[in-house]
């Protein structure tokens, strides 16, 4: 049967590293400002990605200077203005679908690699991803209240989540930048380093994902993001049972032959090694 054709290779790019897909938009004479047609691009390109068994961990970042900008002012806001609700409604809940709704719950361990600046919209994709690294010279910003608008398709939640209460109504409501240092300091990203050795640094997290267990690495993404919001006893239940549904997923082997590693062959340090056992 005949491979089906890919669905990124103009706006979005896709180049696969052993096990690694960099994912990167592709609009460098626009800072990767995202259009209708790059989210659409996008969120085609993230679910083929979900089942292509090329793709272990994806790492998005953006072409040239820029992460991304944000959403681009002339294509997704003034060309789509009369259109009328249900087109705009449309165009929205495209971008929703790949910057956070498919991102959050991605079935595979993503990064986002902050190369440049990041503004307004990009924030939301960042916060998704499950880690983030930057560049010490990104250029970060909330510029929506300097030209009238709230930061929303999630963008507000995406920053208060992460960077603080303080933090993100300082940025909100003057719109100044930050860099990438702060980004790591606040926690939007879990750390910084100069952009020359940014793409390395950034493989060799990927590298320590790609060793581990990938049914084992899929609960622990999406349980941590579920638990914040439950009580005690409801989190308690709802662990053991991601647990178990881990387990009948293909980590059974793997926790078996750890454990005997450890008890029985006395050959394994769990809180030191990392287990090359079935992946």
């Amino acid at each position: 049967m005949a491979r089906k054709k890919d669905p990124w290779g103009k706006l979005v790019l896709v180049d696969f590293d052993d096990g690694i897909a960099w994912v990167t938009l592709n609009r460098p004479e626009k800072r990767n400002a995202m259009s209708p047609k790059l989210n659409e691009e996008m969120r085609a390109t993230v679910e083929a990605l979900a089942i292509d068994a090329r793709c272990k961990v994806l790492v998005l970042t953006g072409a040239g200077d820029a992460f991304t900008a944000g959403m681009d002012l002339k294509e997704y806001f003034r060309e789509t203005d009369g259109q009328g609700d249900n087109a705009i409604l449309s165009v929205r809940r495209t971008a929703e679908e790949w910057q956070w709704r498919r991102l959050r719950d991605y079935p595979k361990s993503t990064i986002a690699m902050v190369n440049g600046w990041c503004f307004g919209g990009a924030f939301t994709p960042v916060v998704a991803c499950d880690l983030a690294t930057a560049a010490n010279e990104a250029t970060f910003g909330l510029s929506e209240v300097n030209w009238g608008i709230i930061p929303a398709g999630n963008v507000t939640k995406a920053t208060a989540e992460t960077i603080g209460y303080r933090n993100a109504l300082y940025y909100a409501m003057t719109g100044e930048t930050f860099d990438g240092k702060q980004a790591a300091a606040m926690g939007l990203v879990n750390s910084s380093v100069p952009r020359k050795k940014l793409k390395a640094h950034t493989r060799k997290i990927a590298q320590t994902l790609l060793e581990k267990n990938q049914t084992v690495l899929r609960g622990i993404k999406i349980a941590m993001k579920r638990v914040k919001y439950m009580e005690w006893d409801v989190s308690a239940d709802y662990l053991y049972a991601k647990m178990g549904e881990a387990l009948y997923f293909g980590a059974s082997e793997n926790r078996q032959n750890a454990m005997k590693a450890f008890l029985d062959e006395k050959k394994f340090k769990p809180g030191i090694q990392h287990f090359k056992g079935t992946k």
